[in-house]
């Protein structure tokens, strides 16, 4: 199959090509490195010309809530317009698990707008809700940390492995639209503040932790939100084998 990939150049779309290509799968890339915008439309129709399906792992890190609701409506509209035009017959979104329990939070509100952009539009669609992937507390305190202390809230998640959330789009991609599948996740629950100590002592890093809601994430996320819901797929890979990858 002719399968393309918005946002190919990050952490996710990097993997996700590597597991299609192994499977003997033709990828093409969609990012601005590669010439093509998804805020314009600029070069989406040369891009998905022939392609059987389009996985959308793109990102928006903007703080503000109206900007990433503006940046994924507008970009996922215009990627879907340009898959009706060339006859793509599934979508698959990546989104996150438990999406519609947090109101405040400005990612979460720009995710909302794409799923619902995605359940609206034309084209035949899988939305593939995730929990964090196990990078994600040593990336939050690289966004708190200032002079060696970063704060950390004090979340409970079940962090899933960046290669098996990669593995899992590239078999849904290959398959029939499912509309909402289930949620993914890694085995095991896990606290931030533990999963930012350990991630940090594997690769070296000395950081003062201070587990806090002052910083990133308000206690609308504690407790089980931020955990997947009842029926979800588990991936194999555990935080500690992913850990052991960090040293």
């Amino acid at each position: 199959m002719r399968i393309a990939i918005a946002g190919a150049t990050g952490n996710i779309g990097s993997l996700t090509l590597a597991a299609l290509e192994r499977n003997g799968h033709q990828v093409v890339r969609i990012s601005r490195s590669h010439n093509v915008d998804l805020l314009t439309g600029q070069g989406l129709d040369e891009a998905l010309a022939g392609v059987d399906a389009v996985i959308d792992v793109t990102n928006c890190t903007a703080p503000d809530l109206e900007e990433n609701v503006r940046y994924f409506g507008t970009s996922t509209r215009n990627l879907l317009e340009a898959e009706k035009r060339n006859g793509v017959r599934h979508h698959v979104l990546l989104s996150i698990a438990g999406v519609g329990r947090v109101e405040g939070n400005a990612h979460y509100a720009g995710k909302r707008e794409q799923e619902r952009v995605v359940s609206e539009g034309a084209v035949p669609w899988t939305i593939v809700p995730a929990t964090q992937f196990h990078d994600f507390a040593a990336m939050v305190t690289s966004w708190t940390e200032q002079d060696g202390v970063a704060p950390v809230a004090p979340l409970l998640v079940q962090p899933i492995a960046p290669s098996d959330v990669a593995d899992i789009l590239a078999e849904i991609a290959v398959g029939e639209p499912q509309e909402r599948y289930t949620d993914i996740a890694g085995p095991d629950p896990q606290d931030l503040v533990d999963m930012a100590r350990r991630t940090n002592e594997a690769r070296g890093r000395k950081v003062k932790l201070v587990p806090s809601w002052s910083a990133v994430f308000s206690p609308e996320m504690a407790g089980n939100v931020m955990l997947p819901g009842e029926g979800a797929r588990i991936a194999p890979t555990s935080f500690e084998d992913w850990l052991a990858t960090q040293r």
